[in-house]
């Protein structure tokens, strides 16, 4: 997969897992390759991981671990012939520890080569040059567990300051993705205190995402899904509790473990992130597969939305872009900023506006439901599928069942009423 300056892929992005805590040392023979696999263990996947490149190749291995431990992933690159290959891999057989997973970098594409490595022990076999996210991939699928179930997407909704509607255009993305998109998913309301998802789904469950997180002992796959509300038959909520009878002060890695957990159970995960900045907000919507941010348009939500994009764009530099969206556009008497000229500052497309429609979002906030489940037909609902299928990589979402039958059904009760 090929990316550009600014850090953009493919807009079909691939999920990679996040790579466990593990040890792991390079050992190449060329300069590109280094730089390539130094890069790698600066990606977000691999922040767990203790990492160290050096170079010489197969034959600085064999001595490094002549009386040390070898590490839980160990890469080599060989610009040597295969015989030499093959004797440092002897070599290194007699010193590795059980379990250490090997991946070798070669500048010859043979598959004979790569079926006599593999029958070596050899875990994986990447041909030069390679990319940030060949390294990230292979460490990454080494690691996974056997026979798991595809990796589950997770996608960050913020705004760009309070009062944007973040929440809302969450809520409804998560039921887009759920019921036009067909795919499974749950929203995780991350505003502990003020979080209104319960409401905008009419859902008042006792337990929610607070339990999860201050149960860390004791939360598993099971705990979760108890956990869990249903919403629809694809879509699940894990609510705020939405009380103010403690503080939410939370350490840098307290939605690890859940997200974690969440990224096994179900293919998306949707999380309402509230617009403070803090530890465990930063994190999470740093380690996210894709980031949508909500604004305004007006001067302040530019400048945030400016400084989350550059944040994005300098450690994020592996992944696709953040999207940026208009919420609340064309408000009565309110100057605003230009579509044209607010995307302009960022230098990309949006990913879509809403416009301004009280009576439409006053009725679906005080019903409990979705604006799809309000105006299934209309032109804001069908922004929030198109909205969905950008962040998941679709060019063109599903049409639901629901909206091929309905004009049919409106066409007969027409002929049996005339």
């Amino acid at each position: 997969m090929t990316q550009d300056s600014a850090g953009s892929s493919d807009t079909n992005a691939e999920v990679i897992a996040p790579v466990p805590r593990i040890t792991l040392q390079a050992f190449c023979e060329s300069h590109d390759v280094a730089a390539a696999i130094q890069a790698a263990i600066t990606d977000r996947r691999m922040q767990k991981a203790i990492s160290k490149v050096q170079m010489g190749g197969p034959a600085a291995a064999v001595e490094a671990f002549q009386d040390a431990p070898t590490p839980n992933a160990l890469i080599l690159e060989n610009t040597q012939d295969r015989a030499q290959l093959f004797a440092h891999l002897e070599r290194l057989s007699e010193v590795c520890d059980a379990g250490t997973r090997v991946i070798v970098v070669g500048h010859v594409n043979d598959i004979s080569l790569f079926r006599e490595l593999t029958s070596r022990g050899v875990s994986d076999y990447l041909i030069a040059p390679i990319d940030v996210l060949d390294v990230v991939r292979s460490v990454s699928q080494l690691f996974g567990a056997p026979g798991a179930a595809s990796l589950g997407r997770t996608i960050s909704i913020v705004g760009a300051k309070g009062g944007v509607g973040a929440s809302t255009v969450a809520h409804n993305i998560a039921w887009a993705i759920s019921q036009s998109l067909d795919a499974s998913t749950v929203l995780v309301d991350l505003d502990l205190a003020f979080g209104t998802a319960g409401l905008d789904f009419n859902q008042d469950p006792p337990q929610g995402v607070a339990d999860a997180v201050f149960a860390p002992d004791r939360l598993d796959q099971a705990m979760v899904d108890r956990l869990l509300s249903r919403c629809s038959e694809n879509l699940s909520l894990l609510a705020a509790p939405a009380i103010l009878d403690k503080t939410y002060d939370m350490s840098e890695e307290a939605m690890d473990h859940l997200i974690e957990i969440l990224r096994g159970l179900v293919p998306t995960i949707v999380m309402d992130v509230p617009h403070v900045w803090n530890a465990w907000t930063k994190r999470v919507i740093m380690t996210s597969d894709d980031i949508l941010i909500v604004a305004t348009p007006d001067l302040a939500s530019l400048r945030n939305a400016k400084n989350l994009i550059d944040l994005c764009r300098q450690t994020r530099t592996h992944d696709r872009q953040p999207q940026l969206m208009l919420n609340q556009v064309g408000v009565p008497k309110r100057p605003e900023i230009a579509a044209a000229e607010f995307a302009k500052t960022f230098g990309l497309e949006l990913a879509g506006t809403i416009p301004f429609d009280p009576q439409l979002f006053g009725t679906a906030a005080n019903n409990g439901q979705m604006i799809a489940e309000v105006q299934p037909n209309g032109p804001i609902a069908q922004n929030y599928v198109k909205l969905a299928a950008s962040l998941m990589g679709r060019i063109e979402a599903k049409k639901s069942k629901r909206s091929l039958i309905e004009p049919l059904v409106a066409k007969l009760l027409r002929r049996k009423a005339s």
